[in-house]
């Protein structure tokens, strides 16, 4: 391998990258773009959701009830109806996220200790199910606990006011359950990625359509070199949005950085190589850039629902989680989230390292094979 070689062509990369300055912008300002709009938009826990009330029983006991769902801050009573059809009406309309019915007599339910009340929730939007039904069940809960230990202590019952098993709860790393917190380490992995493989799949076939690509057939060039040239220059610029990324959720979003920087620089390295290498490997794929931006798309869904960025890992089936291992940010999302917010070092992440320095060598050999049997 030549080291001259290799120097032209990132000289060679570069310039071009440079004179383009229209796209050097975009892909600059993009993953800026996406990280606000994923944060600010991005969190799933909903909270004063619209509700509607039949309340058939208009005693103090069916205002409490309604009152400690209020309280809570997820519910918002917004009208009040005569039966459970009006309810759904109501939810069919838009009007509502959330019906409450309560029965006649809930008063005297309660004193039975056989107290129902229904309570509807739209379906057809499943982070209203989620937050809802939790919400609901839980503040359920404590409400008909309360109930018991008040009727207990009038009965004058031996340890009234006391629950048998007193529960403390500590979270790690999120106290305060920010939704920012757990999105930013993944956020920044898969923007990273999506530059990567977007920046060097464009590249190469934007190459082979303005046949520079032949001309370059005549030289000397290998494949390795040729691939050495072509993923450095991308690797400065993605640096670049790694610190950008980084400091806008240090220092914007308040996110604790807990972990080594030294560490997370030489770690997002390896990755983003990893990266670069699978955007060389589809481009070998790619006829056009029309195409070229099509595997782009299906690499960014891919991105967004297997690697575990939003829904947990541990629930998808064994194929789903193997198309999964194929791609790089699967693992560091796991790196960046146990450096970044848990603060841990090597010792806890060798499984993904490993995998991700397998990977990337992988990739990049694979990509150079690939490419030679393009060009030849």
């Amino acid at each position: 391998m030549s080291i001259q070689r290799v120097s032209a062509i990132i000289k060679k990369e570069t310039i071009q990258m440079i004179r383009d300055w229209p796209t050097l912008l975009m892909i600059i300002l993009m993953p800026v773009l996406e990280l606000f709009l994923f944060a600010y938009v991005g969190d799933m826990t909903l909270d004063h959701l619209p509700t509607v009330v039949a309340d058939m029983s208009r005693d103090p006991s069916s205002r409490a009830f309604i009152n400690a769902l209020e309280v809570s801050g997820f519910f918002d009573v917004t009208q009040y109806v005569s039966s459970e059809g009006e309810v759904i009406r109501a939810i069919d309309e838009g009007v509502a996220n959330v019906g409450l019915v309560i029965p006649p007599d809930f008063a005297g339910q309660i004193e039975r200790g056989v107290g129902q009340a229904l309570i509807i929730i739209d379906g057809s939007d499943s982070f209203v199910v989620q937050s809802g039904y939790s919400a609901a069940v839980a503040i359920a809960q404590v409400h008909g606990m309360r109930l018991m230990l008040q009727t207990a202590a009038r009965m004058g019952m031996a340890g009234a006011g006391q629950l048998p098993i007193n529960t403390s709860t500590r979270i790690l790393y999120n106290p305060n359950i920010d939704e920012i917190v757990f999105l930013i380490p993944g956020l920044a992995a898969m923007l990273l990625q999506l530059i990567g493989v977007n920046t060097t799949v464009m590249a190469v076939v934007r190459e082979r359509e303005l046949g520079t690509m032949e001309q370059m057939l005549v030289t000397p060039t290998r494949p390795v070199e040729l691939i050495l040239g072509k993923i450095v220059p991308p690797i400065g610029l993605i640096t670049v949005d790694l610190v950008i990324i980084i400091l806008l959720g240090v220092y914007w979003f308040k996110v604790p950085f807990q972990g080594s920087v030294w560490l997370f620089s030489w770690l997002s390295l390896l990755f983003i190589v990893s990266g670069l290498g699978m955007g060389l490997l589809l481009s070998t794929v790619s006829k056009n850039q029309k195409q070229a931006q099509q595997i782009s798309s299906v690499v960014m869904m891919l991105t967004m629902l297997l690697t575990g960025l939003i829904y947990p890992r541990s629930t998808m089936p064994p194929v789903v989680r193997l198309v999964g291992n194929l791609i790089p940010a699967t693992y560091f999302i796991r790196i960046a989230r146990g450096i970044i917010t848990k603060g841990v070092g090597l010792t806890f992440m060798w499984d993904d390292v490993i995998a991700l320095v397998v990977y990337g060598v992988v990739i990049v050999i694979l990509s150079a094979a690939t490419f030679k049997t393009r060009l030849d």
